[in-house]
């Protein structure tokens, strides 16, 4: 009997859905727990795990375990069909958590909604040196650039300093700017949300895989968001009078396997590797939101398990 080789899938169908309508542990993440729970619910005399891979064969397993979704390393995740508006699949969707640079989003609708002029040129300072993580930047102190350049490497590369200037020169400085980026928060119904400053390196910027799909939603009216959060280059001069070439801080968006329509990723170390996407996935329309990721890497593979996921459900 192959128990070993398909516990995973048992788990995950578990896990996903429960056994005959009764909840699982909430440390069900292992075979002894899993073990413990099938003995509880479903005795028998020697083998419960086993006893469930006989009335359950491996090839129905791997169907159930198909439909109830894919396994993510991420913390938190959401797949909303955006045509629909369906859940195809959630992951802690409410918990409430650090989202790092996709407060981004947020950041450039503030700037896009106060009207403000895109080839106004905007010097970076001295207050925008990170002192809350310690972070670099290329672009040095003294350097100017457009109000539009600024948002377009803060979007596309996650640069702290552009989006820190960006608020910085806000009509009434930063403080309007954090309290506007609040105030649209909770005007999309975003109410588990809170933001402290516009780059998210402020661990207290907060909120769920629920919320941030709304915010989605709303930067994808931005044309300006769209396409800057998609772009795979710029290139600017520094102060220091060199040239600084800038890529996407989106493997997907590198690769350009995925058709997408905006995007956004962060991290910081509270907050884990984290990513949402707009896309079409297996000829669907669907937000993607992934959350506390434990590396790069992971935060990838779990977009691209959801690309295999959907194209099992549509066979």
């Amino acid at each position: 009997m192959k128990i070993i080789s398909i516990h995973k899938k048992i788990i995950a169908v578990c896990l996903s859905v429960g056994l005959a309508g009764v909840s699982l542990p909430a440390a069900a993440d292992n075979l002894d727990v899993l073990g413990q729970f099938l003995e509880q619910n479903f005795p028998t005399d020697n083998d419960p795990l086993g006893a469930f891979v006989i009335q359950n064969p491996a090839e129905q397993v791997e169907v159930q375990a198909a439909m109830a979704g894919p396994l993510l390393s991420s913390q938190s995740a959401l797949i909303v069909n955006d045509r629909t508006g369906e859940v195809l699949y959630q992951k802690s969707p409410n918990r409430v958590m650090p989202i790092a640079s996709i407060s981004k989003l947020m950041s450039a609708m503030v700037v896009l909604d106060a009207g403000q002029n895109m080839s106004e040129q905007i010097t970076i300072t001295p207050a925008e040196i990170d002192r809350l993580k310690g972070t670099g930047s290329r672009l040095s102190i003294g350097t100017t650039l457009t109000r539009g350049e600024m948002l377009h490497l803060s979007l596309m590369s996650s640069e702290n300093r552009a989006t820190h200037a960006l608020g910085r020169s806000y009509p009434g400085g930063m403080s309007a700017f954090v309290e506007a980026m609040n105030r649209k928060a909770q005007s999309l119904g975003m109410h588990n949300t809170r933001f402290y400053e516009p780059t998210g390196l402020d661990f207290r910027n907060v909120s769920t895989a629920s919320d941030l799909s709304k915010m989605v939603q709303a930067a994808n009216k931005y044309p300006l968001i769209r396409r800057n959060s998609t772009s795979n280059h710029g290139s600017v001069y520094t102060s220091a009078g060199r040239q600084q070439t800038y890529k996407n801080s989106n493997a997907l968006v590198r690769e350009g396997g995925w058709n997408i329509e905006l995007q956004k990723t962060g991290y910081i170390r509270e907050a884990g590797r984290s990513m949402v996407v707009k896309a079409n996935v297996q000829s669907q329309p669907v937000t993607i939101v992934l959350l506390n990721s434990p590396s790069s890497l992971s935060r990838v593979n779990d977009a691209r398990k959801i690309e295999s996921w959907m194209l099992q459900r549509r066979s």
